[in-house]
């Protein structure tokens, strides 16, 4: 007897492929390190750059530039680092209360908790009755379902609200990190020569910077770092001819 199986099966077994495996590479966005550490870096070196280049232009000593610009990366540290404690600190608190409230309507008002999920999906077109029961579905898994309003009606994730202190610490070491860069002349030289030192470094600090920025947002390398030289060139500008025009005339 002549198989009558179908070209595209084996021993009665269907061969058609696989779908394939979808992976997605998005970047965690939320937590708050990374972010405090690239931030942390760029207000380091803008803000000494344009404290140390305004000292110079007042025309002060070597010794007071670099007290100066010490005091900047320590001061700006420590505040940058407690700034950002209690800012993420602050929003860990209210997303934390937020979804405590979440969880108590789940327990006490299930069904209405069903019926709002079922009318978000409703919006973004899918059938009533399909809506209906994916909403019924998720609700089965008490964590499923507290992930899912959460991200859905508070448009968080319950498992990303960022680490306070990771994000102080960040900030902390970047700052410093970015602040001693304008800095590093001074240690062994002085007068025009660290000035020009100071420079120079900010230009090539300003423009990995930008440079890292673009890999994080996906814009042009070209136009970030051009942005933040930018920045950075206007801002020491200002300082430095502060510095000319008020003169301590330090010799």
């Amino acid at each position: 007897m002549t198989s009558t199986a179908d070209d595209d099966s084996i021993d009665g077994q269907s061969t058609d492929p696989l779908p394939p495996v979808v992976e997605h590479h998005h970047r965690n966005v939320q937590g708050g390190a990374a972010r405090a550490a690239v931030f942390g870096v760029s207000d380091g070196l803008v803000s000494n750059v344009s404290l140390i280049l305004g000292i110079a232009g007042a025309g002060s000593s070597a010794a007071s530039v670099r007290l100066a610009g010490l005091a900047g990366l320590v001061a700006g540290s420590v505040s940058m680092a407690a700034g950002e404690y209690v800012s993420m600190k602050a929003q860990s608190e209210l997303l934390e209360r937020e979804l405590e409230m979440e969880r108590i309507e789940l327990r006490r008002n299930p069904n209405v908790e069903i019926a709002e999920l079922a009318q978000i999906y409703q919006s973004r077109g899918i059938d009533p009755d399909a809506a209906l029961v994916m909403a019924r579905s998720v609700m089965h898994d008490p964590k499923l379902a507290l992930e899912t309003h959460a991200r859905e009606e508070l448009g968080i994730n319950p498992d990303s609200l960022g680490s306070p202190v990771a994000a102080a610490a960040a900030s902390l070491c970047a700052f410093a990190v970015g602040a001693f860069l304008p800095l590093l002349p001074w240690l062994f030289t002085s007068g025009t020569a660290a000035t020009v030192g100071s420079v120079v470094l900010g230009i090539v600090g300003a423009l990995a910077v930008g440079t890292a920025l673009a890999g994080f947002t996906g814009r042009s390398r070209l136009f970030s770092a051009g942005r933040q030289l930018a920045i950075a060139v206007l801002a020491a500008s200002v300082t430095y001819l502060v510095g000319r025009a008020v003169g301590v005339g330090v010799s």
